[in-house]
């Protein structure tokens, strides 16, 4: 009886491995057994902390703890990181702390969960600002270690294979960010097995027809390339056999949304990408690599221009690998990556190839190298950054995945996107050399530093000590770390002006009562500065000169109540406008005022005084806010040039345009814009935007251009 119930007992079906088991399996296979004790202790805290809680999809939420440790263990991370996937919702969550979690698990851990972590106790103004201050928190952990961006995508992949609980609006919004943020950042990681499925969710959810569609033209289409797939491989392998050389052959699989993007982008239909044939060579070493590429080019003939050697010369990402398109049988081009096995693991894995190998030989290094350089990148990009929106977009804006390569003087390569000018190669070398360059040779002549970048070319920056940024710049900059540089020089410099404007307004306005700025006492500027609840004197002079604050209001809260109260004070003068202002005082393109013009200054709300000519149409308008008028005057000595429009009504000749221009600059003005109009087939009517000194220098041009016989009327508009 004994032996039949222990055959029983033994008949008997084994429970099932809980997740905890499952993941522990995983992990015996790389750690030590002391290492996976540690993680089991992690899961005991997290499975209390969130015990009653349940997921949208009605499973007890450790299930999604516990499933992110297991995405980052098939990429063999190390035991710390486990330990903070599986705690990386506590301090979200539950009533835990980062300090609790230090003091249990060590601060390494605490770092990487807080790091994980959103922001929950501040409000902000937007969802979308929430958003974007949640990104710049992750990333500026991420720049302390780069695990935390690594556990952040293994959420973000469990997430979206369980999106479908999800109302409809939430599930667009958060595939949309992964396709924008989360799938880029992984091919800026060189994750690329990450990166693939969490584009093809993304599609999945933010395109469900389409995606279901294209999946669906997809499935027949490899039911007819079987034969012709199965052709190319057989004739691969038997080239490679026949030449000696090891390797092992692929077909290569396109992704739903690299279709996807493809037939957008290049405007192609679904079969056209269907009937390129992609395979990859694996083999053992680099030279293996470039004889295989002279054997496959022996059996097709290589498509020109369609070869690229990113071994000699990786990707920002670290990918490494030989591209060439040949034409196949039947005329079908073929598309073939070659790489050895290091390199397609590192081309998987990316920078978490860096943890695997960390113990050994250093194969993931590179990635994990080029990564931090990105990341050092985006800690400069912070510091410049004026809110997390900007820097959201700056960061965005780096994540484009097409590079081209170019050379310093001294031969050393620099990887920049595609589109990038003169100017993003400058700051890709030292912010200094961006914010002082002022020409570029490109192969030893001289171009413009809007000239956009082609791979192979040789870029020499010319700087000068006292050059500074041009706002221009931001009309070609297609890097967020040139852009965020010269944004923040730009800041810079307009808090300056806006100070000396500010002060300047507020001594006209104390002039009033007969006293100015400088012979206030001190506590009595201070006790204002309290009332008015504002920080520094210098933060109340920039609020006056953006024309945030009205400068008469300030100056009563500057005075003893007994002076501010006297109405008799005399009225302040006009104050003075001397074309060095910057861009706190800016000119109005409806009237377009020069020197000599009779003007008024209007304050606008973050722009500082806008100035009309008194005639100006937009004036009546205006006045209804009395309280924002300020009465300005041209200085003695005015600086710089000033735009003025001319309307100019000619003969319909030939070579007239060209005359006027000539008589133009005869005169020493720049024309910065021309606009035609043909009016009846006789006369054609030409709008010249002219940059001038003053109303004389203009009135001499008008005479110069009358004087040219094919002009019938000249007025200034």
């Amino acid at each position: 009886m004994e032996a039949e119930g222990a055959i029983t007992a033994s008949a008997a079906p084994a429970p099932p491995a809980s997740p905890l088991d499952a993941l522990c399996a995983e992990l015996h296979a790389y750690l030590d057994p002391a290492q996976v004790g540690e993680v089991r202790e992690a899961y005991r805290l997290a499975a209390e902390a969130h015990a009653g809680q349940r997921r949208l999809s009605g499973e007890p939420y450790i299930h999604h703890p516990v499933e992110v440790a297991r995405i980052l263990a098939t990429l063999r991370l190390d035991h710390r990181s486990i330990m903070a996937a599986l705690l990386h919702d506590v301090i979200e969550d539950t009533g835990i702390g980062k300090e609790a979690l230090a003091e249990r698990f060590g601060e390494e851990v605490a770092e990487l969960v807080d790091g994980v972590s959103k922001l929950t106790q501040i409000r902000f103004r937007s969802q979308a600002e929430a958003q974007a201050e949640n990104f710049r928190k992750m990333m500026l952990a991420m720049t302390r270690d780069l695990r935390v961006i690594l556990i952040k995508l293994a959420d973000r992949l469990h997430n979206m294979r369980t999106l479908g609980a999800m109302p409809p609006e939430k599930r667009r919004r958060i595939a949309r960010e992964t396709l924008e943020i989360y799938a880029p950042i992984a091919n800026r990681l060189g994750m690329n097995r990450l990166r693939i499925e969490l584009e093809d969710l993304g599609f999945a959810a933010l395109h469900p027809l389409r995606h279901r569609v294209l999946r669906e033209a997809v499935r027949r289409a490899r039911g007819n390339r079987k034969e012709i797939v199965a052709r190319i491989e057989t004739a691969l392998k038997r080239r490679l056999r026949q030449e000696g050389l090891p390797g092992r052959v692929v077909g290569r699989e396109k992704h739903l949304y690299g279709i996807y993007q493809k037939m957008r982008t290049k405007g192609v239909s679904f079969s056209e990408i269907m009937d390129v044939y992609a395979f990859r060579i694996i083999v053992d070493s680099v030279d293996t690599c470039y004889r295989v590429l002279g054997a496959v080019h022996g059996l097709y003939k290589p498509v020109p221009g369609r070869f690229k050697d990113y071994i000699a010369i990786p990707k920002a990402n670290g990918y490494q690998s030989l591209h060439t398109t040949l034409f196949g049988p039947y005329g079908v081009p073929i598309e073939i990556q070659i790489r050895t096995e290091d390199m397609h693991r590192v081309a998987e894995q990316g920078v978490a190839a860096h943890w695997l190998y960390k113990t050994g030989d250093k194969r993931g290094a590179a990635a994990h190298a080029r990564a931090r350089e990105w990341l050092r990148d985006l800690l400069e990009m912070q510091k410049s950054a004026g809110d997390s929106l900007e820097f959201l977009e700056n960061v965005k804006i780096d994540l484009f995945p097409d590079e081209v390569y170019v050379f310093t003087p001294a031969g050393d390569i620099m990887e920049l996107p595609r589109g990038a000018t003169a100017v993003d190669f400058a700051y890709a070398v030292h912010t200094d050399v961006g914010n002082t360059c002022v020409a570029c040779r490109i192969d030893r002549r001289l171009m413009p530093l809007s000239t956009r970048l082609l791979n192979g070319q040789t870029v020499e920056i010319i700087t000068a000590p006292g050059a500074r940024p041009n706002p221009a710049w931001l009309d070609f900059v297609v890097t967020g770390k040139a852009r965020a540089n010269i944004r923040h020089h730009l800041k810079n410099l307009r808090r300056e002006e806006a100070v000396q404007l500010g002060r300047r307004l507020l001594d006209r306005a104390l002039g009033a009562w007969g006293t100015d700025l400088e012979a206030l006492p001190r506590e009595r500027v201070e006790a204002a500065l309290a009332s008015l609840k504002v920080e520094s004197l210098e933060a109340l002079l920039e609020d006056i000169g953006l024309g945030n604050r009205p400068a008469a209001i300030v100056a009563r809260r500057l005075l003893p109540e007994e002076a501010a109260g006297d109405e008799a004070g005399r009225p302040a003068g006009a104050l003075a406008i001397r074309g060095t202002e910057g861009m706190v005082v800016s000119f109005a393109r409806c009237c377009r005022p020069i020197p000599g013009d009779a003007i008024l200054g209007f304050v606008t709300a973050g722009r500082g005084i806008v100035v009309h000519r008194e005639s100006c149409k937009n004036v009546a308008e205006f006045r209804k806010h009395p309280e924002r008028w300020v009465e300005v005057r041209w200085a003695e000595r005015v600086e710089g040039e000033f735009a003025a429009e001319v309307r100019v009504d000619v003969a319909n000749q030939r070579g007239v345009l060209a005359t006027i221009a000539s008589a133009i600059a005869e005169m020493g003005s720049n024309i910065e814009n021309v606009d035609m109009e043909e009016r009846d087939g006789l006369t054609t009517t030409l709008s010249f935007v002219l940059m001038v000194r003053d109303r004389r220098h203009l009135a001499r041009i008008i005479r110069r251009i009358r004087r040219i016989q094919l002009v019938m009327r000249i007025s200034r508009r």
